[in-house]
């Protein structure tokens, strides 16, 4: 019995009876099986180690190019993302390695700029930064070729965005509790980092959050989601695990502070000011590279792979997996005119 096999093994011992098990996970192409690692810790392995995943370090989450070192950006909120996460696995007993990979995987469809390229790409082309993500896993990835991941990990990466609600909703529901876990992860992690950033970029201060909301969820970034997490792996618990769930209370209050962010940081004057910015650029990329889909530097390599290759899917393939620096300096070479040196 290799390493392996023993791990999956022991998966079955101590994880919970409803926890997805790394033994019975499918890929859409059956391959060889590594000795060392599960299919799940594969697939994280593949997603941490593709260029798409590096590029997050350099993509925006809320605030665009900002100044300092300590703001987040797409990687780090993706962190923060699978540590909540694996937190809330490793309490109720559910796989880990699935959550991680997921975790790991659910933001790498994502344009720069934070969602300006998502309101625009709308425009141009049926868009969503979770369809962009699987697309990203299952054709992009590995110089057009994919990753292969297993079906349950491109399940939780593609229904991560909770719709109307990131619990028991109208549809849509990730297929695993995994999935689930990841999909309200997301949402603790935005909200609670988002208003710490915003606290630092002095829109607003952690007296302005309104006093019932404090009172129930905590006064600090770390009271906040460990009222939130506690809450999510009781009464998981109490439900019998019928699905990822958080006490009502608790759940309106973080969706009410939710709420207060959208109206007080997300459509705030000197971060729409900087959005609108972003979406120029990108809408000008976009149709720049539709018109001069030849200009995409995989565009025939990827044609040839692949036996067809929309211009319009490409021209959204190409600006969505930029990072903001290189939608600036692609911009600036492309619409900026230089000067003339004459000696």
């Amino acid at each position: 019995m290799n390493i392996r096999e023993q791990i999956e093994n022991i998966e079955y011992q101590i994880l919970h009876p409803r926890a997805s098990k790394s033994r019975e996970a499918k890929r859409s192409k059956p391959e060889k099986e590594c000795d060392l690692r599960t299919k799940y810790q594969r697939d994280r392995d593949r997603i941490l180690h593709s260029k798409a995943f590096r590029r997050l370090k350099h993509k925006t989450q809320v605030f665009l190019s900002p100044e300092g070192d300590h703001y987040r950006t797409r990687m780090t909120h993706t962190l923060e993302v699978a540590q909540i996460g694996r937190t809330i696995a490793r309490a109720l007993k559910l796989n880990e390695d699935l959550v991680e990979a997921v975790a790991l995987g659910h933001d790498l469809g994502h344009t720069p700029f934070g969602h300006a390229g998502e309101f625009l790409l709308k425009e141009g082309i049926s868009y969503h930064h979770a369809k962009q993500s699987l697309r990203v896993v299952e054709k992009l990835a590995n110089d057009g070729k994919g990753l292969n991941l297993t079906v349950e990990v491109k399940d939780g990466i593609l229904k991560h965005s909770k719709g109307k609600s990131p619990l028991i909703s109208e549809g849509n529901m990730p297929k695993t509790l995994e999935g689930e876990i990841v999909r309200i992860a997301d949402k603790i992690a935005y909200i609670n980092h988002d208003l710490e950033d915003a606290v630092r970029a002095r829109l607003i201060s952690e007296n302005d959050i309104p006093r019932d909301i404090r009172s129930v969820l905590g006064e600090t970034k770390s009271e906040r989601i460990t009222t939130i997490v506690k809450s999510i792996i009781y009464s998981t618990i109490d439900n019998n695990y019928q699905h990822i769930v958080m006490e009502e209370k608790i759940y309106k209050n973080m969706y009410q502070l939710r709420q207060w962010l959208f109206d007080n940081v997300y459509l705030a004057k000197p971060v729409v000011e900087e959005l609108e910015k972003g979406k120029g650029i990108l809408k000008a990329l976009y149709e720049y590279y539709l018109k001069n889909y030849h200009l995409i530097p995989y565009y025939e390599k990827y044609l040839q792979l692949w036996g067809e290759y929309d211009p319009k899917q490409a021209a959204v393939d190409y600006v969505a997996g930029m990072t903001d620096r290189f939608a600036l300096k692609t911009y600036e070479k492309i619409f900026i005119p230089k000067g003339w040196h004459i000696l």
